[in-house]
């Protein structure tokens, strides 16, 4: 997915956004100079030759290892001269197989996009290649007198030039892969017990509670503007109705639905907005956050009218209950949600949600479940875990309702297999 701020925007005071044509022409024109992040480029991708390196996999891998940038194809490298490409000639599936064959790990999150002016007289090819959390990638290659022996380096960008790492500097790399790697579960883990803290602290009673944290895979550029007050409530509402697109049960209300009645004044939290039903002591319980940085926070009591007086009595001894109906519509509301602030931020990464079911104290979680339209019912095969595991699903702001459907059912799904049911969305 195409990022929405680079170097072209710095450059011409752009708003996050697309990249356009007129952008690489107006930094073009500009003499705007190569960087870390920018690499002009006059001819289009050539095939490797005699055996050599693909020069494309190594300036794919060199942006990937640094900070991520842009190659942009139809400029000249030096006097940055807008010569254009030809945009027939433009093979983005062979490209896409050369990067595949010569650079590991995998890069998936690379965008090819061909530009062209409104009167079609000149194009430019623009490869935005993401800073990647997998980095370092090795790019590999054969010589041409030996073409059973591969050999592999690590590229990177320094300045408006591409080196090679030395040992230490590979060595460096692979450790800030893995502290990344706990740092964003560290940052996950952090949310999901500031959730709880705020929730399970002031909850009428024992109660069972549906937590997910979503976060960003990477962080939004600095000069990215901060939530507006004003959006909040509005994101809320649009991820309210794209979620109910996303379920065949009418009857299925979702905790957004529920946030309606403090939606038109959120409260300012540490970088973020904050909604929250706990004080008003009515109504199913309800938390959510809203971080400018593009993390969202929903924690729901699903143990609100779990049952109904005329419903099948469950005996204490059972623990706390868990509305399975609401489970699914949690899952829906807390991906609609995560997507909708993901789509407004101008997110350019994948978001990681986290969503787990917990109470205060380890207790039995006994699933409730819905029959025939309205009856409740706990079913005699399902098991009573004390613990339910985080379970985790990725999705992107270019989502459709398909895609965000099928990852909503996916964790609902296991969810509800640790309690031995199946059930749909």
């Amino acid at each position: 997915m195409a990022r929405s701020w680079t170097r072209l925007h710095e450059h011409l005071g752009t708003p996050p956004g697309p990249l356009t044509f007129d952008m690489v022409k107006k930094a073009a024109d500009a003499n705007l100079a190569e960087s870390d992040d920018l690499d002009w480029k006059e001819k289009l991708p050539q095939p490797p030759r005699e055996g050599r390196w693909n020069e494309l996999a190594k300036d794919v891998a060199a942006m990937a290892n640094t900070r991520g940038g842009l190659l942009a194809y139809g400029v000249t490298d030096k006097t940055t001269v807008p010569v254009g490409i030809d945009p027939d000639e433009v093979n983005e599936q062979q490209y896409a197989q050369w990067i595949r064959n010569h650079v590991q790990p995998y890069l998936p999150d690379l965008t090819f996009t061909t530009l062209t002016s409104p009167d079609g007289r000149l194009s430019f090819l623009i490869i935005d290649v993401p800073a990647s959390p997998m980095a370092p990638h090795h790019v590999y290659g054969t010589a041409a007198k030996d073409k059973d022996q591969q050999a592999a380096v690590v590229p990177y960008r320094d300045r408006d030039h591409t080196a090679w790492m030395a040992e230490h500097q590979i060595e460096r790399a692979y450790r800030e892969r893995f502290t990344r790697t706990q740092h964003a579960q560290d940052e996950t883990d952090r949310l999901l017990a500031h959730a709880l803290d705020n929730s399970l602290a002031d909850q009428a009673e024992p109660s069972a509670w549906f937590v997910a944290v979503a976060r960003p895979e990477r962080p939004l550029p600095r000069t990215a503007p901060p939530l507006a007050r004003e959006k909040a409530p509005d994101l809320c509402a649009t991820a309210r109705a794209r979620s109910q697109h996303l379920t065949r049960n009418p009857l299925a209300v979702g905790p957004l639905t529920g946030l309606e009645v403090v939606s038109s004044s959120p409260r300012p939290g540490l970088r973020r907005w904050v909604f929250s039903t706990l004080p008003l002591r009515m109504g199913r319980e309800i938390y959510t956050e809203l971080h400018h940085d593009g993390s969202t926070v929903l924690a729901v009591n699903l143990s609100w009218k779990a049952l109904r007086s005329d419903d099948m009595a469950v005996p204490t001894a059972h623990g706390v209950l868990v509305d399975a109906v609401i489970v699914g519509a949690s899952c829906r509301d807390a991906l609609a949600l995560a997507r909708e602030l993901a789509r407004h931020l101008g997110v350019d990464s994948s978001v990681h949600v986290t969503a787990t079911i917990t109470t205060a104290e380890p207790t039995p979680l006994t699933p409730v479940i819905t029959e025939y339209g309205s009856f409740r019912s706990v079913p005699d095969h399902a098991r009573r875990p004390r613990c339910i595991q985080p379970v985790t699903t990725l999705i992107t702001p270019a989502d459709g309702d398909d895609h965000l459907r099928a990852s909503a059912q996916d964790t609902f799904t296991d969810l509800m297999h640790q309690f031995g049911i199946t059930a749909d969305l």
